[in-house]
């Protein structure tokens, strides 16, 4: 696992290895609406049930590699109040995605992203159409910089011969514009939404699959006018490799990056869903004057691998404190995509262009007819 926050690293680097991925990911929050957005592209959808069944048949049988354009994804989710209003997540072939590898554009279908550097902001033109749910989408959002970190970390254990991830952080907090649309089109109506919030990006890509070197990620943020926090803590399948935990803390009132590494972490309060996985509700973080402590609240999306919550987020610094921040916290299990039948149900939100799934259509049939008895 390597840490970089330079934004030259920002491009797509067309990856070749079997089973390697690539996605850039950004997330807006406006909460005075209760409105939050968050935008994937993928070159090498590392979440694909078809691309791992494809993956484990090569390691199989030695034949027909897979590509990772060939599992190229785009994936767009709006949370309104805590409550899913659309989660999009569509992947192909090759054709469908597009970057120069020199600039930091990236295209699939209609859904575009770019980085304006006279602008120093990130352009995110969003047009897709989700028959499956009725809906047609469509947005534009500027991720405008507000302040950059310069951090730079590379994985000790094994002395560094490890396998090949790197997270970059390229824009830790932005001011977010823009507006949303989003159509009913059984009803033809349509409903407009102008967004004024706090943003974040980062780039994460990898030679290998991360089943075969992760076994759990947290990570989170958190913004306030005060502090900005962002942690991280990976927790290797290898149990002689020492956890990955750090804690970026930026004081907004004298521009100081403080970055605690090394940190000690204590998990507890396990939870299980009906197919979400083994997760902990309760982080501890301690390292000599620094503590913190983060509650995973409200249960926003939930899924066989991956859940996303609100949080609560409390830490003391040098004898100071407590300080208490509210934000967004990520868990992932990407050993649980071994399972087929966790495969099978996954398939149920990813709609694979040019092929037919029943579980597909099923899935998000019901889940349209419970979004309209709810209302």
């Amino acid at each position: 696992m390597n840490i970089s926050t330079e934004l030259d690293r920002d491009i797509w680097h067309n990856l070749q290895e079997p089973g390697s991925y690539e996605w850039w990911y950004f997330d807006a929050e406006d909460r005075e609406q209760g409105l939050s957005v968050v935008c994937i592209w993928f070159a090498g959808f590392a979440f694909s049930p078809y691309y791992m069944d494809h993956y484990l048949n090569w390691r199989k049988t030695g034949s027909d590699p897979p590509k990772a354009l060939d599992y190229a994804a785009f994936s767009f989710q709006v949370y309104e109040n805590g409550c899913e209003s659309v989660n999009f997540i569509k992947e192909g072939h090759a054709s469908l995605f597009e970057s120069s590898g020199n600039d930091i554009v990236g295209r699939f279908e209609d859904n575009r992203f770019y980085y304006d550097t006279l602008k120093e902001a990130y352009v995110l033109e969003i047009a897709f159409d989700f028959p499956a749910r009725r809906q047609k989408v469509t947005a534009e959002l500027i991720f405008s910089v507000r302040h950059n970190y310069s951090y730079r970390k590379s994985d000790a254990n094994n002395n560094g011969k490890v396998p090949h991830h790197e997270w970059l952080l390229t824009l830790p907090r932005a001011d977010v514009s823009g507006s949303l649309t989003l159509e009913d089109t059984r009803k033809k109506k349509s409903r407009t939404m102008t967004i004024r919030g706090q943003g974040y990006h980062d780039h994460n890509l990898g030679l290998m699959p991360m089943h075969e070197y992760i076994n759990t990620w947290y990570w989170g943020r958190a913004f306030s006018d005060t502090y900005d926090l962002i942690y991280y803590v990976i927790f290797f399948k290898n149990s002689g490799y020492k956890p990955l935990a750090l804690c970026m803390l930026r004081d907004n009132v004298t521009s100081e990056l403080t970055v605690h590494d090394g940190l000690g972490v204590e998990t507890s309060g396990l939870r299980r869903g009906l197919f979400a996985p083994l997760h902990s509700r309760n982080l501890r973080f301690s390292r000599e004057n620094f503590f913190m402590d983060i509650e995973q609240k409200q249960v926003l999306d939930s899924g066989p691998f991956y859940l996303r919550y609100g949080s609560d987020i409390v830490f003391h610094k040098d004898g100071r404190g407590p300080v208490e921040l509210r934000g967004i916290s990520e868990f992932l299990n990407p050993g649980r995509l071994k399972f087929p039948v966790l495969r099978f149900f996954t398939r149920c939100r990813v709609w694979r262009h040019g092929v037919g799934s029943r579980m597909y259509d099923s899935y998000n049939f019901f889940k349209t007819c419970w979004d309209w008895f709810k209302r």
